[in-house]
């Protein structure tokens, strides 16, 4: 068992969460149990994930999206009450990282899903490697679109949105920000990459992609962030003899 303060200083300090301009709060969100033996994680803090918790009598539940984002309403009416009635009556914590769990150098989203997909990394194009969203890298063989798709679509177990490039031959640089980053493509392009994949796509990022000349794959939001969560609980157990466990709540987006 461990202090909670103890636990969530460890993961300021690893995740480096004091650097980032945010658009919501991270770290400790809500206050529980100031003991921590059992830790769930998950992509969100929907309702089922809390449930899960309560069932499974978990001290702490870490997740990549948590509450309090910017510009949302802040009654505590609804939804938001319930979830929160939800930790509070069970004196459960909600830890919380966003933007340093996707950009960490090793345990965050993208550095997650490039070594899943065997991408060779290379650099970020939007800041130093574990500050910056926009990473470059490798295949680590010439691909065609159609390879890569697949190889993503068995890797997430997802059927990525693949967006063809006309005239862009076999795929050997390949840029990946995981989540809702569809609009980086242009930087993308602008770093040499033929292929950039995301989470999410939007109406202008088909025309983008054919006009700019650089392929763009949809492999989902949720898809794509799954696994830099589970990468910071399993850090915690290893490093503080705590359980660990992730459930994943299923979501097409």
């Amino acid at each position: 068992m461990l202090d909670r303060d103890t636990l969530v200083a460890a993961c300021e300090q690893r995740l480096g969460a004091q650097r980032f301009k945010d658009f919501t709060v991270n770290g400790l969100q809500v206050e529980g149990r100031a003991r921590v033996a059992r830790v769930l994680s998950g992509v969100t803090a929907c309702q089922a994930l809390l449930d899960e918790a309560v069932d499974w009598q978990a001290d702490l539940v870490l997740v990549h999206h948590g509450y309090f984002w910017k510009n949302e309403p802040v009654a505590l009416t609804g939804m938001k009450q319930r979830r929160l009635k939800t930790l509070l009556a069970h004196d459960i914590n909600l830890l919380a990282y966003h933007l340093p769990l996707d950009a960490h150098a090793t345990l965050g989203n993208n550095a997650e899903l490039g070594r899943l997909m065997g991408w060779q990394v290379e650099r970020c194009l939007d800041g130093e490697l574990g500050e910056g969203l926009l990473w470059l890298g490798r295949t680590p063989k010439p691909q065609s679109l159609a390879a890569l798709a697949a190889g993503v679509a068995t890797t997430l177990n997802r059927e990525p949105t693949v967006v063809e490039a006309p005239g862009v031959g076999e795929i050997e640089r390949i840029a990946w920000c995981t989540g809702g980053a569809q609009d980086m493509i242009s930087a993308a392009h602008e770093g040499g990459a033929q292929a950039f994949v995301s989470g999410e796509i939007s109406e202008r990022t088909t025309h983008l992609a054919r006009e700019l000349g650089i392929h763009y794959l949809a492999a989902g939001h949720h898809a794509t962030e799954r696994y830099g969560v589970q990468a910071l609980g399993e850090w915690l157990a290893t490093a503080y003899g705590i359980t660990h466990r992730f459930v994943d709540i299923d979501n097409p987006a």
